[in-house]
């Protein structure tokens, strides 16, 4: 039985189509294990090695997995109902197979072993993306690639592509017609070949989709063209950042500058779908990391502290839980303080640095540690030194908020019960002395909203 690639479509004439997962639980005890029996039926679906899915439910479940390539058994260690698998395995599609963009499964994957990324291309809208490198796979994917098998050690991924490219055409003539009957059931081919069998069912896939889609361009009303040249248009357009990710660094951050700059002409910035928008961007562009400085450099100028609230929701996007890009962006607050605005803002820099940690732009840790080290990569030294001094107040009351909190946690209460009264009554072991003391360290602290 069937059910379809993308189990949240529910038209009965959806045509991407793979066989229900069927696994067999052996062993018992310690040694119990569960087997996808058709799991390289189902890869061959997907379009994606079995190791891939079956590595995925070992890193979603926390257990081991083994492949027997030879014997076509793929194991995952412990005792898994078919169901759960099957729902997981719905997961693994979403991250890995289906396009972000049209929800299409017709994506391959391209490994870049020297940035450390997985690009997917989307075949059918032309949209191509990096994939979230933040789950346990992509691990596994970067050191077993898709073509791992038939790609020579020497051969760059751009490379790689062109050789695809020009000889998938003329295989998918040859291999349609007799690849199909055993992709659509009950092939036993050697798993061994799992590469090499993908390619061959995605040129019969997509050969079979051509002829199915023969008749699109009959429609020749003005409404229709014009569409269809606002899709090709929006296909070559995806279709560049194989190029794009060929250039150095800074012709990266450029790019996204530009696409930066031309979405606050046109007023395209704010909103939760424009910033989602920002994001891919930079993620296509690799430069996620460095999108806070363009951001802050275009966003931002002598108004700051009322554009930290503008701005909070895009740039927690690429602040939260990414070090490097806070420190990114507390580079681009230094030249925007120091040099930029430097009467203007040098003497709110307090205020600026608690915005940015009050709106969860900026963590604690990452403050810390930039004001230990006075760097000039960005000021003159003499510049630097005023900047970190204006900024002294705050960073004080950060590390004795941070000491005092750590205090609370230590301090004990006592409890002592009275047999005069029906209730407990409770007494600190605090004595006067100390709450007079404290009230004096009180009156010493530097109220951070009085700077």
């Amino acid at each position: 039985m069937s059910v379809n690639v993308n189990r949240n479509v529910t038209d009965v004439f959806y045509r991407y189509k793979m066989p229900r997962l069927i696994a067999k639980v052996e062993g018992k005890g310690n040694g119990i294990k569960t087997v996808i029996v058709n799991m390289s039926d189902i890869a061959k679906s997907l379009s994606r090695p079995a190791t891939y899915p079956t590595k995925y439910f070992g890193c979603e479940l926390g257990a081991q997995t083994q492949f027997d390539l030879p014997n076509d058994r793929y194991i995952v260690n412990g005792s898994h109902e078919a169901g759960k698998l099957q729902d997981l395995l719905d997961g693994f599609i979403k991250k890995f197979v289906l396009c972000p963009e049209c929800d299409n499964p017709e994506t391959n994957l391209t490994v870049y072993q020297k940035k450390q990324q997985i690009l997917q291309n989307c075949i059918a809208c032309g949209h191509q993306a990096i994939v979230d490198m933040r789950h346990k796979l992509t691990t596994f994917i970067l050191k077993n690639p898709p073509e791992q098998e038939t790609q020579n050690a020497t051969e760059t991924p751009g490379k790689k592509d062109k050789k695809d490219k020009s000889g998938s055409k003329s295989k998918s003539k040859s291999s349609t017609k007799g690849k199909e009957t055993n992709d659509n059931g009950n092939g036993n081919g050697d798993v061994s070949h799992d590469a090499s069998d993908n390619k061959k069912y995605k040129a019969s896939r997509l050969s079979k989709d051509e002829d199915e889609d023969d008749d699109w361009g009959e429609d020749t009303s003005d409404a229709a063209v014009q569409a269809r040249k606002e899709g090709l248009s929006h296909a070559a357009k995806n279709l560049t950042i194989s190029d794009d990710l060929q250039k150095t660094p800074q012709e990266r951050v450029d790019l996204f500058y530009s696409f930066v700059q031309q979405r606050k002409v046109a007023n395209m910035l704010g909103g939760a779908e424009r910033e989602k928008e920002l994001m891919l961007e930079a993620e296509r562009l690799d430069v996620r990391d460095k999108a806070p400085m363009v951001l802050l450099e275009l966003l931002f100028d002598s108004n700051m502290l009322t554009q930290i609230k503008q701005y909070k929701s895009l740039l927690r996007r690429f602040t939260d839980g990414n070090e490097k890009a806070q420190k990114y962006l507390l580079g681009a607050f230094e030249q925007l303080v120091g040099n930029d605005h430097h009467d203007l803002l040098m003497p709110k820099t307090a205020h600026i640095l608690k915005a940015f940690y009050e709106e969860d732009i900026l963590d604690e840790e990452v403050i810390i540690d930039w004001d230990k080290k006075a760097s000039k990569k960005y000021l003159s030294k003499d510049i630097c030194k005023e900047l970190h001094s204006k900024a002294e107040p705050f960073i004080k009351w950060l590390k004795e908020a941070e000491e005092e909190s750590s205090d609370d946690e230590e301090d004990e209460v006592e409890v002592v019960y009275s047999d005069k009264v029906s209730t407990p009554q409770i007494q600190t072991s605090i004595t006067n002395a100390s709450n007079a003391t404290s009230e004096e360290n009180d009156e010493d602290d530097l109220n951070i909203d009085d700077i």
